[in-house]
């Protein structure tokens, strides 16, 4: 199938940069843990690469601003660009936030050419939204994306040519990526001329995918069929929905409901199109593109990004009155493989209970803890809701050197606190790292005073010294007072509890 691409470079910088009123001169960069997943065009000339961890980015580029990766704040900020290529193009399929796939066929007939069509949505696009973006039209949705990248309409049934001489690391899969390149396969047309069938056997099934994509064909699966007319399903609201968070609730339940209804008839959802009426009676639509089969938590977050967009962007005019879900395209469930055990059904029930819970208490009513990075104890854990993704706030592969030894105080909390010596004087770190006198009494703020039986440190904490506006010098200790163990910061000039060992 002959499509068009319209790709808007950087966009998870740009989303960033726009949601804090960055100046388009100071470079930026978006992170996932601690590696960079996208910077703009500026962090490039001085160096930056995705791919590179935070340190060394900063190292090549002191002034870098780095945001933190939100694909919530990435699919909001990018339906006003959605909704300007659909005015010129109905039927759009967004594959991701920056990325908008329609059939060529379309545009091209009403304005006269694929190249006339590529001109006048780059223009509307930049005229009603301010953003830029490129356009590539190609036989089949990995070449139109690649020609997207570069500007450039191919011919048509010429895709493999085109894609023939693109480097392998245009294929999406990592560890196929670095495999074939030790294997000496440096280009997308070397690992098409090998046999599909060898592929198979020797790399697996996404190699096999990946390999339709280099031969220039359409990776959609061949097995997708139209879902029967009855398989949608819909939720009224009365009150109409105003607030993203309660939008999500629905979600949520529309999620499984839909997925339920796909499972009865042994199918998995494509592409997912969203339907909504606002009491005014006024009418969006909007599809959803996806390279896997989609799971319960896959459809809710879709639909969670797309009402997030809708009620923010002023969209709408009113609430939500009616939610629609339709599975546009669907393929047989076999696409989703379970574990070699099969499905853990307990696992599945107590999903089902969290997910329930978040629906009485709302998103922070159920909290998932995520261990990762960092020197501190508050530091290495984030607390994320049930079914968001669990993504670390710092790199947990990073060395962290000062980072306190196990065990781990079994509370983490932030409390004022004082420490004084046998006179009843402050106890202070020096910059040097002493202290100016022996811990006698400790308490917490509006507690008790306690004889302190043990103490050990201070440990000095050095922080970004490189950035003036994060960086942080702290000196912890650890204390025993009464029968608890208590861990210390002093940072600002005061103490304060940072966990308690139980």
């Amino acid at each position: 199938m002959r499509l068009l691409i319209v790709w808007c470079p950087d966009w998870p910088v740009i989303a960033a940069a726009a949601a804090e009123n960055l100046l388009p001169h100071i470079p930026a960069a978006v992170a996932r843990g601690n590696e960079i997943t996208s910077c703009s065009a500026i962090a490039r000339t001085e160096g930056v690469r995705r791919g590179m961890r935070k340190r060394q980015a900063q190292e090549r580029c002191p002034e870098l601003k780095i945001f933190e990766a939100d694909p919530t704040r990435d699919a909001r900020l990018f339906e006003p660009v959605a909704a300007a290529v659909e005015e010129l193009a109905p039927g759009i399929e967004v594959i991701r936030p920056g990325l908008i796939a329609v059939a060529a066929q379309g545009p091209a007939g009403y304005f006269e050419g694929e190249e006339n069509a590529a001109e006048r949505l780059v223009d509307h696009v930049a005229q009603t939204t301010g953003v830029e973006a490129q356009v590539g039209i190609a036989d089949g949705l990995f070449a139109a994306t690649k020609a997207a990248h570069r500007g450039v309409i191919v011919a048509r049934n010429r895709s493999a040519e085109f894609l023939a001489p693109l480097g392998i690391q245009e294929l999406t899969e990592p560890d196929l990526v670095d495999l074939l390149r030790r294997l000496g396969i440096r280009t997308l047309g070397a690992f098409a001329q090998l046999d599909e069938r060898k592929v198979a056997d020797r790399f697996g099934g996404l190699a096999v995918q990946a390999h339709k994509n280099a031969r220039g064909l359409d990776e959609r699966p061949l097995a997708k069929r139209k879902p029967v007319e009855d398989l949608e399903v819909t939720q009224h609201f009365d009150p109409p929905v105003e607030r993203v968070d309660q939008a999500a609730f629905a979600a949520k339940a529309l999620a499984e409901r839909l997925h339920a209804e796909l499972n009865e008839r042994a199918q998995a959802c494509m592409r997912l199109g969203i339907h909504a009426r606002t009491e005014h009676g006024e009418e969006v639509h909007r599809v959803w593109r996806c390279a896997e089969p989609l799971t319960p938590k896959g459809i809710a977050d879709r639909v969670r990004w797309q009402l997030d967009g809708w009620l923010t962007n002023n969209t709408l005019t009113a609430g939500v009155h009616l939610l629609r879900l339709v599975p546009e395209e669907v393929i047989d469930a076999a696409a989703l493989q379970l574990g070699l055990w099969g499905h853990d059904a307990g696992a599945e029930k107590a999903a089902r209970a969290f997910v329930h819970v978040q629906g009485l208490l709302g998103p922070d009513g159920v909290l998932t803890p995520v261990l990762g990075g960092g020197r501190g104890p508050e530091d290495q854990v984030r607390l994320v809701p049930w079914g968001d993704e669990k993504t670390p706030r710092h790199d947990p592969d990073q060395p962290w050197p000062g980072r306190l030894n196990g065990p781990s105080p079994a509370t983490v909390k932030s409390q004022p606190a004082t420490l004084t010596d046998a006179a009843g004087q402050d106890v202070v770190v020096t910059g040097r790292n002493d202290l100016t006198g022996i811990p006698h009494r400790f308490a917490l703020n509006g507690g008790p005073s306690l004889d302190v039986a043990a103490w050990s440190g201070p440990w000095p904490v050095d922080e970004r010294w490189w950035d003036p506006e994060t960086a942080r010098r702290a000196a912890r200790m650890q204390v025993i007072a009464g029968e608890t163990a208590f861990l210390l910061v002093r940072e600002d000039g005061r103490w304060a509890v940072e966990g308690v060992y139980d």
